[in-house]
């Protein structure tokens, strides 16, 4: 099993950090990385021509490997909302179709399709939180309905971030393949910790931030294109995402044809030089542990808490209804006041969500962890 990698963090022994869901600390490598990376952008003539370029190109790189995609179907992004609005403006849902989302899954791939529906004449169907924590079945069930309009697209998260559960990917795409649907996944709780192969899968879009489980930077997300649908207009129209438009030509506007590939997408202003390495940092890491091995190690941490509060009066998902890496506690009467602020005074985070408790560690974690978060939360229960 994958070790504790507590010692590649800014992670004191005292801190118990179990909310990684929310944000995760960024490595010390990647640290080091930007203050690198500050002073580069204080000594700009020190940068050569290509800088820029490389700069680009690893950060794509290392988000095409951990989702088995090529580099040039990945655009670079500043937000799961910017690139939900790029595949709106990419798509065309039919009038009178069903476009699916999940009862309170986050704003981003929920909102660009509610305030398009009016305009554009199709419907937004919500699946409701299942009372057995099956969202797969749910999902299904709405898909697979007798009698509602067809489903045009359904966009979701491959995790639920309030709670971590866990929907079955391959399962939802190959029902939307069956009634020729999109699938757009908001994987931001899920990259870098479950395996997602876009080449077997075949979604439309697959969009995720660095910042929570991939230990980056706010501010840098990255939107995966299937090459069917890369012939699309952009959200902003930019000299990156067209073939020969280049400050260091005779003529400018060169030619003006997009390019051929996902890079068209790519956001204005796309040089942070700074965020971008740390963002690639992070990434390389998690590509090199393995999903596989992360999710075993997460896994086992979350097991062990939910062992450890059984008898604590709390309610726990079944195992195959919740993703291996987040933990979520229901509390029969409501999560007790001040619960979340009096574990934070003993220096163990955890984040309130939706009226439960949500449990996130990450590889910087371990058992002692575990044990003590266990400990504190029966005390106070108790208490």
């Amino acid at each position: 099993m994958l070790a504790s990698q507590r010692a590649l963090f800014e992670m004191p022994r005292h801190i118990c950090y179990l909310n990684s869901a929310s944000y995760s600390p960024l490595p010390l490598k990647a640290q080091e990385a930007g203050r690198a990376a500050v002073g580069r952008k204080g000594t700009p003539w020190t940068l050569d021509a290509g800088f820029a370029n490389r700069q680009h190109e690893r950060a794509r790189a290392a988000a095409a490997r951990l989702i088995n995609a090529a580099p040039a179907d990945i655009a670079l992004i500043p937000s799961i909302s910017y690139g939900v609005a790029t595949a709106a403006k990419v798509l065309t849902i039919e009038r009178g179709a069903r476009v699916i989302v999940l009862e309170n899954d986050h704003s981003s791939p929920v909102l660009e399709w509610q305030a398009r529906a009016e305009a554009q004449g199709y419907v937004v169907e919500t699946v409701h939180q299942p009372d057995d924590g099956d969202w797969t079945a749910a999902v299904l069930a709405a898909i697979e309905r007798s009698g509602a309009a067809p489903v045009g697209l359904a966009s979701i998260s491959s995790v639920h971030w309030s709670d971590g559960g866990l929907i079955d990917i391959d399962k939802v795409g190959a029902a939307l393949r069956q009634r020729g649907a999109k699938f757009l996944i908001d994987a931001t709780q899920g990259v870098g910790v479950l395996a997602m192969d876009v080449k077997r899968l075949d979604p439309d879009f697959v969009i995720f931030p660095t910042y929570k489980w991939l230990l980056g930077h706010y501010g840098r997300a990255f939107l995966y294109v299937a090459p069917r649908h890369q012939d699309g207009i952009p959200l902003e129209q930019t000299a990156g995402g067209r073939r020969d438009v280049r400050a260091e030509n005779p003529v400018y506007f060169a030619d003006l044809r997009y390019t051929p590939d996902a890079r068209r997408f790519d956001m204005g202003e796309r040089d942070h030089f700074v965020s971008m390495e740390m963002a690639s940092i992070g990434m390389e890491m998690m590509a090199d542990w393995g999903a596989a091995a992360v999710a075993q190690r997460l896994q086992m941490l979350t097991e062990r808490i939910a062992e450890g509060v059984r008898g604590f009066g709390v309610s726990v998902a079944e195992r195959h209804l919740r993703a291996p890496h987040i933990l979520c506690l229901g509390f029969k009467d409501g999560m007790p006041k001040g619960l979340i602020e009096a574990l934070a005074g003993e220096d163990i985070h955890v984040a309130a969500r939706l009226g439960r408790m949500r449990i996130s560690p990450h590889v910087f974690n371990d058992e002692a962890d575990a044990d003590r978060f266990v400990a504190a939360l029966g005390r106070r229960l108790r208490g």
